[in-house]
């Protein structure tokens, strides 16, 4: 099994989507490990989106992602990482594919819902980010 990262950012949780966000990826297949609702600090969203820091967008990512609540999940299921990727659709929401989350739901480019992580290594080090290992909880 493979794990992903996935933020329901701001805009998201601002327009009061995020039940219908994750009971697509639910349906989807994917499990979800670990979730919680989080304010990130600038310093937090500066180093989360550290790898972006030289990209014209850095700046307004690093503003959206501080101007509300968000929702980080810990996702599990086989091709993770490619299959939310997919299931999200493209950055851009004119790009992105009929049906997929962001076609639906995001707005722009800037304000497109939700975060997913791009690789099976960067998916590890973004969900020890937000979930130490304690967070997650066993199955009874």
């Amino acid at each position: 099994m493979e794990r992903t990262l996935a933020i329901l950012k701001p805009d998201c949780v601002r327009k009061k989507l995020c039940g219908e966000v994750i009971l697509r990826v639910e349906k989807e297949g994917f499990k979800i490990l670990a979730m919680k609702m989080v304010m990130l600090t600038m310093e937090e969203a500066q180093e989360f989106y550290a790898v972006h820091k030289s990209r014209p967008f850095y700046n307004d990512l690093v503003r959206l992602m501080t101007s509300g609540k968000c929702v980080p999940m810990a996702l599990e299921k086989e091709n993770a990482v490619e299959d939310f990727r997919t299931l999200i659709g493209a950055t851009d929401p004119k790009d992105a594919k009929e049906g997929t989350i962001r076609r639906l739901f995001a707005d722009s480019k800037q304000e497109n819902i939700v975060h997913g992580s791009d690789s099976a290594e960067t998916a590890r080090s973004e969900i020890d980010f937000f979930f130490p290992d304690e967070e997650f909880l066993e199955e009874q």
